[in-house]
């Protein structure tokens, strides 16, 4: 008998967002190569997306309901359901360009990874906040350029919101853990694993973040805070990238306080890099608006985030309040 098992599975895990799940599923539907099928694993929500996935026929999909557990919890349900060669991880609020697999399979042909990942970018559907935050993320005046699509700092870290491995690594290294930047933690130990990485450029999904500044402050501030998180988990694994946005807050806070109390002067190097911003950002999505908003969003990304670690270092490393080291062993351990 022929094996119909497709070459990916796609794992979505979902609390609430029915309507992101219904544009998810439109682009899954509209994919040139159809090798794939999509887990989507509904966790714990109260607005149910059943009827989002079932009005999508020509997907191959399966649809799971749980209490809800978290997101990490909800991942490796997927995967103890899912048939194919390769767990692809999309967040719910992606939406995946036509030739996404069909690039996919033919760069993982050239070149055969255990484990990858590829960048994001905003559809031109999306608000100008959420391309503003987009441009923010991915930027490499912000810490952007880490996550994906430019050169990096460190070694290339796939992100859950376009991610994959193969399905040998999760029956060697297990699941995702229940924790902030799950993903990160996920990728250290595929690559303490022996397993290979690489970063799969054209594969490229676009994202579309938070809606609002809000809410894009409390994604990055917690972002920021993970970073001690994995610091405690890995020791070693923390490098002079990871420090930067805290440094630049801290030196940003000096320079501040000195424009006003010293000399306006002190304020001339924030006002250089808010105007490279803005000029890199109009360049790059030749709108106005966007640049405009780009400005705010990024002082956002690299003041949460450096606060978040700031905050998460003087309170777990210096202080030792919160979690300890042991406890951040025992998830480490899976415990």
């Amino acid at each position: 008998m022929m094996d119909t098992r497709p070459r990916f599975s796609v794992i979505v895990p979902v609390y609430n967002r029915i309507d992101e799940v219904d544009d998810l599923m439109r682009s899954l539907s509209e994919q040139t190569c159809k090798d794939f099928e999509v887990v989507i694993v509904e966790d714990g929500s109260t607005i149910p997306c059943e009827e989002a996935v079932k009005s999508y026929p020509q997907v191959r999909s399966k649809y799971f309901y749980k209490e809800n557990e978290g997101r990490s919890i909800a991942r490796n349900y997927g995967m103890n359901h899912a048939e194919g060669e390769y767990f692809i991880f999309f967040d719910s609020d992606c939406v995946i360009p036509p030739d996404y697999f069909s690039i996919l399979g033919h760069e993982l042909d050239a070149r055969p990874l255990d484990c990858f990942g590829g960048p994001d970018a905003a559809h031109e559907s999306f608000t100008t906040t959420q391309k503003a935050i987009n441009y923010a993320m991915t930027s490499i005046l912000t810490t952007g350029g880490i996550r994906g699509g430019k050169v990096s700092m460190e070694k290339f870290t796939p992100r859950t919101f376009n991610m994959g491995f193969a399905r040998k690594v999760y029956e060697k290294v297990g699941g995702f853990r229940e924790m902030f930047s799950e993903d990160i933690d996920m990728s250290t130990r595929i690559r303490n694993a022996g397993f290979s990485i690489g970063l799969i450029r054209p594969a490229c999904v676009y994202h579309k973040r938070r809606v609002d500044l809000a809410k894009f402050f409390r994604q990055v501030h917690v972002f920021g805070m993970s970073r001690i998180t994995l610091k405690l988990l890995y020791p070693g694994s923390m490098k002079l990238v990871h420090t930067l946005p805290a440094i630049a807050v801290i030196i940003g806070i000096v320079m501040l306080l000195c424009g006003i109390f010293v000399s306006p002067w002190w304020l001339l190097p924030i006002g250089i890099y808010l105007a490279a911003i803005f000029i890199t950002a109009l360049a790059s999505t030749r709108s106005l608006l966007i640049a405009m908003k780009a400005v705010p969003a990024s002082l956002i990304q690299i003041t949460g985030y450096g606060t978040g670690f700031i905050h998460a270092y003087l309170t777990k490393i210096i202080l030792g309040r919160g979690r300890d080291i042991n406890e951040e062993i025992l998830i480490r351990k899976g415990k």
